[in-house]
């Protein structure tokens, strides 16, 4: 088994390590064939049942625009309101587990073998992991929720008929700025924070553990192993793999339709290039066919490079925007707003009893399923670039540190947007809408053309790196594990990622269309990753008996 897997891109364990003992060799079950000079090698029956689905999803929301977004609305409507709690609970429970591996012993299982080495440095792994994990939500969402959750605590809460129709988190903060500001960034950091983190670090850790330790294919399926046996080679297998090109699908296309909306209203901004659905078209079209570029030059030829450089652009815009603001404001309210996060925690977290229903169910609710949407594809990735590190090294660093440089980036941005209406009564940022209150702040900085320029190149080169992650995961999860399988197949999977985000664009609901299908998504897949956890579980109690 271990030939095997590294015959197919999978290296071998390094050092003791309990391999899976089982008769199924990775791509048994593939089609290969050579079409010209594009060759094949493709998972029977997951890329065909997959891709027809997909194809025929397209059909169906360009033919029947209308009845498309009706049915996207209501999909939206009956998972955040009826599964409020479900989403909620299940990212507790990833949080604690995650936190209660760090501290066990199993804690110093290493991922690839007792004796394997990191692929990459400490700089390379983080750029390649927040590129991948974040970058368009934090442009998205770095000034405007923050902004969101001041304006709505501040001005308290409304009912009607019994029932809250306000969006401020818990009991809002009427009429108190301090307290408002500080419910803001508490309700923010907690969806950029440990929850989501966790969420990844669950998947990744799966992948990494049975594919690295044990020798099984790269597919979300392989997790399964313990609790399914050989079974997870059949269908049950090729359910949770499908359910997997599923949500990473629609939860890239999510991201990509924002990423379209905010790189349509810099340019709007700057160079008066019309807002429309036309232009965002352009956009996604302009943008994946840079994608396809990197995705046909690889890991370390494309994703690598584009989120190093990525990375040098988001800290130089970081460190303006913090020195160019009110630094010391800034920087105390970075510890402040930490304390608030850990203050409100319980509350936030508590999935019943709530009355902020529009809070936990239109953020928090979403908010989760598209972190577990997200999960196969920034799990996968997280742990292709992984091997090498000991299983507590790995959960501090996948979920701690980044939880402290998405609070920094949010108290940096979100805290310069409310210093501007607080203390100069800056009011741009807070009317303007999502997609432009970034460069609403920026204006009312020195040098706003430049930075807002940036800011744009940022949420483009982020757009290309989730693109090109995204496809190369899928087609892993599609090619049966092989982590080298033909290029045309990625190819194939970047532009279909493209195709869902522009038809989700001009259908009825436009951006409510995406956010509905990443809910109907990440419904059944919260389901698969609290299985993952006992799965885990299991796996690392193996490998730590032979340590």
């Amino acid at each position: 088994m271990t030939d095997t897997s590294a015959s197919q891109g999978i290296p071998e364990p390094e050092g003791s390590s309990q391999i899976i003992e089982t008769d199924y060799e990775i791509g048994q079950d593939n089609f290969e064939t050579q079409i010209g000079p594009f060759g094949l090698d493709i998972h029977n029956p997951v890329f065909v049942v997959s891709g027809a689905c997909i194809i025929a999803f397209v059909f169906y929301t360009l033919a029947l625009p209308e009845q498309a977004g009706a049915a996207f609305s209501w999909m939206f409507s009956a998972v955040t309101q009826g599964f409020d709690w479900f989403f909620l609970s299940a990212a507790n429970i990833f949080v604690l587990f995650c936190l209660l591996l760090i501290v066990l012993p199993v804690g110093s299982v290493r991922l690839g073998g007792a004796e394997a080495t990191p692929d990459y440095t400490y700089v390379g792994w983080f750029a390649m992991l927040f590129a991948a994990g974040m970058g368009i939500g934090l442009m998205f969402y770095g000034v405007s929720e923050p902004m969101s959750h001041f304006a709505s605590s501040i001005g308290g809460t409304a009912a009607e008929g019994g029932a809250r129709t306000d969006w401020a988190p818990l009991g809002a903060a009427a009429g108190d700025e301090q307290a408002a500001v500080r419910l803001a960034f508490a309700a923010t950091i907690f969806h950029w924070g440990l929850h989501p983190w966790a969420i990844y670090a669950v998947v990744a850790l799966a992948l990494a553990l049975f594919s690295y330790n044990k020798g099984l294919p790269l597919t979300i399926r392989s997790a399964f192993y313990p609790i399914l046996g050989d079974r997870v080679w059949g269908w049950p297998g090729h359910i949770i793999d499908i359910l997997a090109v599923f949500a990473t699908l629609f939860g890239l296309a999510t991201s990509l339709g924002f990423g379209a909306t905010q790189a349509n209203a810099g340019l709007n901004e700057l160079f008066g290039v019309p807002v429309s659905s036309t232009t965002e078209v352009v956009l996604t079209s302009a943008i994946t066919a840079v994608a396809l570029i990197s995705v046909m030059r690889g890991l370390d030829g494309g994703v690598k490079v584009l989120s190093e450089i990525n990375m040098g652009l988001a800290a130089l815009l970081l460190l303006f925007v913090l020195f160019a603001g009110p630094t010391l404001a800034i920087l105390t309210g970075f510890v402040d707003y930490l304390a608030a996060y850990l203050t409100y925690l319980p509350a936030l977290s508590n999935p019943i009893g709530r009355e902020d229903t529009n809070f936990m169910q239109g953020w928090t609710s979403f908010y989760w399923a598209w972190w577990i949407s997200w999960s196969p594809f920034v799990g996968m990735f997280i742990a292709r670039v992984s091997r090498g590190r000991t299983v507590r090294e790995f959960l501090i660093c996948v979920l701690l540190i980044p939880s402290l440089v998405c609070v920094l980036w949010m108290s940096v941005f979100g805290g310069v947007a409310i210093q501007q209406v607080v203390q100069d009564g800056y009011t741009a940022a807070q009317e303007a809408p999502l997609e432009l209150k970034l460069f609403k702040m920026l204006d009312a900085l020195p040098l706003a053309s430049i930075t807002s320029f940036i800011g744009i190149i940022l949420v483009i080169v982020f757009f290309v790196t989730s693109s090109d992650s995204g496809s190369l995961v899928i087609d892993t999860i599609t090619a049966g594990g092989k982590v080298d399988a033909p290029v045309p197949q990625r190819v194939f999977w970047c532009i279909f990622e493209g195709a869902v985000a522009i038809v989700l664009l001009l259908s009825a609901g436009g951006l409510q269309s995406l956010q509905s299908m990443v809910i109907s998504t990440g419904l059944p897949f919260t389901i698969v990753l609290l299985v993952m956890c006992v799965a885990i579980w299991k796996g690392l109690q193996a490998e730590r008996r032979i340590l």
